[in-house]
C-alpha cells in the first residue's frame, strides 16, 4: 500500500530501489479557450549550489535522457487526461552521478501565457513514485503519492517534488511550489542556459 505525502513531508525511500518510476497525472478543469492543455514534466539534475552542473542535466520534451543514463522522460503526452499518469520520468539511482545531490521533479504549461492558461485550471494533480522491478517494469507498485490539491491560481510552473541524498540514501519531498514565468523560469532559476 502507498504512503500518501502532505505538502512540506520528506520520507527516505526504501535503501533498496534502484529503479523507480515518477508518474504524474492531472485533470483539466472546464476551460473555454480553444487550445488544448499541455502540460509537461521535467527533470533537473542538481549539484550543491542547487543548479544544474550543465544543460544536458534537464530532462524534458527536448531532452529526453540524462547523459548518464539515470533519468529518461518517456515522451510528452500533447493533452493529457487519459486516466493515470500523463507523464512518466523512469530513475536508476545506481546511475546518478555523484555530484548530483538533487532531482528536482517539475510541471510546466506550455505557451500558457498566450494561451491564457494556469494551474488554477487544473485539477487532481498528483505524483506517485513507484518501485520498477526491473528496466523492462513500465507500471511499477506504488510506494509514495503526493495529491497536490487546488491551491494555485495563476500559477504556470511547478516544483512538484525533490529526490534528495541523505547521506548514502535517497529522500522523497513533496514540494508543491507554484512559480509564474512557466518553464523558462524554472530553467533560469535552475542555471540552465536559455
Amino acid at each position: 500500500m502507498a504512503v500518501n505525502l502532505s505538502k512540506g513531508q520528506k520520507i527516505s525511500l526504501d535503501k533498496g530501489m534502484r529503479l523507480a518510476l515518477v508518474g504524474l497525472g492531472w485533470d483539466t478543469n472546464r476551460y473555454t479557450g480553444r487550445a488544448d492543455f499541455d502540460l509537461d514534466a521535467s527533470a533537473f539534475l542538481l549539484g550543491a549550489n542547487g543548479r544544474v552542473r550543465k544543460d544536458e542535466d534537464f530532462v524534458f520534451y527536448g531532452n529526453l535522457r540524462a547523459d548518464s543514463g539515470c533519468v529518461v522522460h518517456t515522451g510528452d503526452s500533447l493533452s493529457g487526461g487519459s486516466g493515470g499518469d500523463d507523464e512518466t520520468l523512469f530513475i536508476d539511482f545506481s546511475k546518478v552521478p555523484a555530484d548530483v545531490e538533487r532531482i528536482a521533479i517539475t510541471v510546466t504549461i506550455y505557451e500558457a501565457e498566450s494561451r491564457g492558461q494556469n494551474f488554477g485550471q487544473v485539477s487532481n494533480a498528483y505524483v506517485r513514485l513507484a518501485r520498477r522491478s526491473s528496466e523492462d517494469d513500465t507500471v511499477g507498485r506504488e510506494e509514495l503519492r503526493y495529491d497536490l490539491g487546488e491551491e494555485f491560481s495563476i500559477e504556470t510552473a511547478l516544483v512538484v517534488c525533490e529526490l534528495y541524498r541523505s547521506g548514502s540514501d535517497w529522500r522523497f519531498n513533496a514540494v508543491g511550489a507554484g512559480y509564474q514565468g512557466g518553464l523558462y523560469a524554472l530553467c533560469k532559476a535552475y542555471g540552465v542556459n536559455v
